[in-house]
């Protein structure tokens, strides 16, 4: 599952610097992660970062966009590619 950015984002840019994949852009008032770029950080990390630096904790899994383990390292995959 990709995560997303709720509503209680406060701009305060410490998800962006940390996305590997780039997923993470400013979108009309808050924060937005793009779900074809995001892989929950799989490739790269062991945990996405995004989440470990948010000091607000808005950042949750996206329930409209549901993938499995496999299905994020194939993404990472196809990325890197």
């Amino acid at each position: 599952m990709t995560l997303l950015i709720d509503s209680k984002c406060i701009n305060c840019d410490m998800c962006d610097p940390e996305c590997p994949n780039e997923a993470i852009y400013m979108g009309a008032k808050i924060y937005q992660i793009d779900p074809a770029k995001c892989t929950e950080c799989v490739g790269h990390y062991d945990k996405p970062t995004c989440v470990s630096v948010c000091p607000i904790d808005c950042i949750k899994p996206d329930p409209a966009h549901r993938e499995s383990l496999d299905e994020l390292a194939e993404k990472y995959v196809r990325l890197m590619g």
